[in-house]
């Protein structure tokens, strides 16, 4: 337990010293000021907008905005963001092969297995702390412009793309334990996401898809057991396996 924790300080005080900290504090938190910002000046760009927009013969309507418009702003934005940290912690492996450090940690007693779960945990830590802070930004903001109960399926929504982004980090893993290049870790995590968003057109597959975790249209419903089951098992089975799977390929990786 003592040397995760050391290799798990490490890890963290990398991510200060090269500054991807602050990036990833940034990133979140823009995202999450953007998402009320966006909704708010919407009505007030279309007025403006109106007169130049009547002369070609279009006529504006009166717009009105709400709680529910931020939150789809947020599930618009959340993608890019998960995208910029895929592209930040895709070379946690890679840049370890490259320049030889991990030898010299595990010439000194460290065990393989510890290296690599220290370091999925600091990507899921700080995924989470990350998704978390943008969230509550944004609920605070909404809170304060508006009203958060119109949005009746809102918890079951936001916890399911949280889940979703689990996933992509276990995913992210896997194929760094694979590949030993950070290109090629990052071209097999979107392809493969891009794949099941392409399978998810086919209605008898999209219920056991990942991808179905981020369905935004859930804001608007009940929760229902039903509808996160089968993405939830699929989510969490694929995932753990990825897990599983990444531990004796890491253990056994030529480095």
């Amino acid at each position: 337990m003592r040397a995760f924790t050391a290799f798990f300080k490490k890890e963290c005080l990398d991510l200060l010293r090269t500054g991807k900290l602050y990036i990833l504090g940034i990133i979140f938190c823009l995202f999450g000021i953007m998402n009320p910002a966006i909704a708010k000046l919407t009505p007030l760009l279309l007025e403006l907008l109106s007169d130049s927009l009547s002369e070609n013969g279009m006529t504006v309507t009166a717009v009105s905005v709400d709680a529910i418009t931020s939150w789809t702003q947020f599930f618009k934005n959340i993608p890019m963001a998960l995208i910029a940290f895929v592209c930040m912690f895709g070379n946690a492996f890679t840049k370890e092969y490259e320049s030889g450090t991990l030898l010299l940690v595990l010439t000194k007693g460290m065990p393989r297995y510890k290296v690599y779960i220290s370091k999925v945990t600091v990507q899921m830590l700080f995924w989470t702390i990350g998704y978390w802070l943008c969230f509550g930004i944004t609920y605070g903001y909404n809170a304060f412009y508006w009203d958060n109960s119109v949005t009746v399926g809102l918890w079951p929504a936001v916890i399911g793309y949280w889940s979703f982004g689990i996933w992509v980090i276990s995913l992210l893993s896997l194929l760094s334990v694979l590949s030993s290049s950070y290109i090629g870790v990052l071209l097999g995590t979107g392809a493969i996401v891009f794949l099941c968003y392409l399978l998810s057109a086919i209605p008898t597959i999209q219920p056991y898809l990942p991808t179905a975790m981020t369905d935004a249209t859930q804001l608007m419903k009940p929760f229902e057991a039903s509808a996160y089951f089968k993405p939830f098992i699929a989510t969490a089975s694929t995932g753990i396996g990825a897990l599983l799977l990444s531990v004796p390929l890491f253990n056994h990786k030529q480095l």
